[in-house]
């Protein structure tokens, strides 16, 4: 796996490393010991998968308040999604700036998010699928959402948003 670390510290963008012949590809989705060379020690406990028929839905931001945070591994499996992390790490020299990046069934990009991190996506073609490793398990009364369009953050989406859940869209501005 190749890891590139993005603007935000400690997320990461992992493209696979491929061992290809007249059949196709093998590559490495997970390995614990290079996940662990990136400081990353927090092992999944939980997958989950997102399947969205429009393009155009957005789903996020969303994150775990303490003590319940998450690490995700996230990648899109069928289709094309706008991946975006926001750092909400109050001692952090990029708190409140955001990074996006495009996941693709056919660039197998992944995403890797740390904790306190805001995560969300929007879809860019119809019938998309996403899959997500996350290092806790979800807790309810400890689940945080930002807005999408928040003004705080000014997040430059690439398409109109098009389909949202009320919980998304009913969130107030951002006060931290």
């Amino acid at each position: 796996m190749k890891f590139l670390e993005t603007p935000l510290k400690g997320a990461y963008i992992i493209d696979l490393e491929k061992r290809e012949d007249e059949r196709g590809f093998f590559a490495r989705a997970w390995c614990q010991k290079e996940f662990e060379s990136h400081g990353i020690y927090r092992l999944p406990v939980q997958a989950n998968m997102s399947f969205n028929m429009k393009m155009g839905t957005i789903r996020g931001m969303h994150y775990q308040a303490s003590p319940y945070q998450e690490s995700k591994l996230i990648r899109c499996i069928k289709g094309s999604i706008y991946d975006v992390i926001i750092d909400l790490r109050k001692d952090s020299p990029t708190y409140r700036k955001w990074f996006g990046i495009e996941l693709t069934d056919e660039n197998r990009t992944m995403l890797f998010v740390p904790e306190d991190i805001a995560h969300g996506f929007l879809t860019l073609k119809d019938n998309t699928e996403v899959m997500y490793q996350v290092s806790a398990f979800y807790n309810f009364e400890s689940e945080r959402i930002i807005r999408y369009d928040d003004p705080s953050f000014n997040i430059q989406w690439p398409i109109k948003v098009s389909v949202i859940s009320k919980k998304d869209i009913d969130t107030p501005d951002f006060i931290h």
